[in-house]
């Protein structure tokens, strides 16, 4: 019986020590999940992070534009919020309107920039023209009588005349009439030389109104100083050149009856020419009076005639938009015929030095203009600026840029293109962390428990 009892008791003991150990194993295989459940384990897991300060939502697009709320802009995409004391989205410094680029990146866009400084803006106008008889030097020959044509001494249009070369004569019976009232009042005249008094004034006074009306007709001086001294009235007369040119327009024929004022001849003198050209609206402004001109024919091809403005129209032609602009210009030989097609060059610019930019510069978005102002390494700041006139690589800058300050001029469309870009992702990542702030907050949570189970893989 006690060898019975002195068994069980044995393997009571056993049985105890058994329970013991496998008590124990599982306690040294406890779970991280279990050892998280604890009440100082729990604080440190959920506890989060000091949040930052916001200090305001800045455009998307890299704009000059700030928001203290959230907002979108036209295009439909959120402003981006700024925290203090950290870059925003968009790689630009806290509290300011720069975008921040990496010098590696910088060479590999190929970024150049250039000094906006003060310089002679100077554009050359280019307009095409023709070629025009200068209106000053054209003479049309009139008679102020009625006649006939006796005798035409220059019948052919084209041909050349010099000054004081005769044209045509032509008889007039007003005309001589007209001579022989002076040659009776002279008559008059010297037969009452006794009389005196007032009839001798009163025939004198016929003598000049006579000699007077044939001036006025244009009697020729020469043929007037004739009558005078010879007392005899010439059945004919003779019109001649004012001027030195070509009859550029011939009425006259032989035997033709004409009246009073109608244009028989007209003689140019073609020394001068005018040149025409159409200058487009958009340069009118440049163009003034008494600049210099350089005037190229086709039929010249090597040659460059030199001008000068002198004269801009007040009209503008709606057909082409342009506005005739009048160049004077000597015309030696002859060479430059009316009615030829010309290409002109019109030198314009300021009188003073401005402040500019090279043309590349400028981001012409269709409702304003902006320029990349580099501020420091690998940061260049977006800003509007306010332009002038135009030159042919050369802008004026009225405002928004300093002089000195340099001024991105070769691939700002990439840099602008690649804020853009940052800023349009910055703005989904703003939207995604308004929706996932939950997911968010229990991350450490998630973080924690991969963790825990490579160690039970151990």
């Amino acid at each position: 019986m006690k060898i019975v009892s002195t068994s069980l008791l044995a393997i009571v003991l056993l049985g105890a020590m058994g329970a013991g150990g496998y008590w124990l194993g599982t306690r040294s295989h406890a779970t991280p999940s279990d050892a998280i459940s604890t009440p100082a384990d729990t604080r440190v897991a959920v506890e989060a992070p000091e949040p930052r300060k916001l200090l305001y939502y800045r455009n998307p697009m890299g704009l000059a534009d700030t928001s203290p709320t959230p907002k979108k802009d036209p295009m439909g995409m959120a402003y981006v919020p700024v925290y203090k004391g950290a870059d925003d989205e968009a790689g630009s410094p806290a509290g300011t309107n720069q975008i921040r680029i990496s010098t590696d990146k910088v060479q590999k866009l190929g970024v150049r920039t250039e000094a906006a400084s003060l310089r002679m803006l100077g554009k050359t106008v280019r307009a095409a023209g023709r070629v025009e008889p200068d209106e000053r030097r054209i003479y049309a020959i009139s008679p102020k009588f009625e006649g006939y044509v006796e005798r035409l001494h220059v019948n052919v249009t084209g041909q050349p005349v010099a000054k004081g070369q005769a044209l045509f004569e032509v008889y007039s019976a007003e005309l001589v009439s007209a001579q022989r009232e002076y040659i009776i009042a002279m008559q008059g005249v010297h037969s009452m030389q006794s009389a005196g008094g007032d009839t001798l004034g009163g025939m004198k006074q016929l003598a000049d109104a006579s000699l007077a009306r044939l001036r006025n007709w244009d009697l020729p001086p020469e043929q007037v100083a004739t009558l005078v001294r010879t007392g005899e009235a010439q059945r004919t007369t003779t019109f001649r050149s004012p001027v030195s040119g070509i009859v550029t327009e011939k009425k006259a024929l032989q035997g033709m009856r004409f009246m009073p004022g109608e244009a028989l001849y007209q003689v140019t003198d073609p020394s001068s020419v005018w040149v025409v050209a159409d200058v487009f609206e958009q340069d009118i402004a440049l163009v003034k009076s008494g600049a210099k001109a350089s005037v190229k024919v086709n039929a010249y091809p090597d040659r460059v005639f030199s001008g000068t403005i002198t004269y801009v129209y007040p009209t503008l032609k709606s057909e082409t938009r342009a506005v005739p602009v009048r160049i004077e210009l000597a015309n030696p030989g002859q060479l430059l015929k009316p009615a030829m097609f010309a290409q002109v060059d019109l030198a314009v610019g300021g009188k003073a030095p401005v402040l500019t930019v090279p043309d590349p510069a400028v981001i012409d978005s269709g409702t304003r203009r902006l320029v990349l102002v580099q501020v420091g390494e690998g940061r260049f700041e977006p800003r509007e600026v306010k332009l002038g006139t135009r030159s042919d690589d050369t802008i004026e800058v009225l405002a928004g840029v300093r002089e000195g300050e340099q001024v991105v001029v070769a691939a700002n469309f990439l840099i602008d293109a690649e804020s853009n870009l940052k800023a349009a992702i910055g703005g989904f990542g703003a939207h995604a962390g308004h929706g996932s702030a939950p997911a968010a907050a229990s991350a450490p949570m998630a973080a924690a428990k991969p963790a825990a189970s490579g160690h039970t893989g151990h």
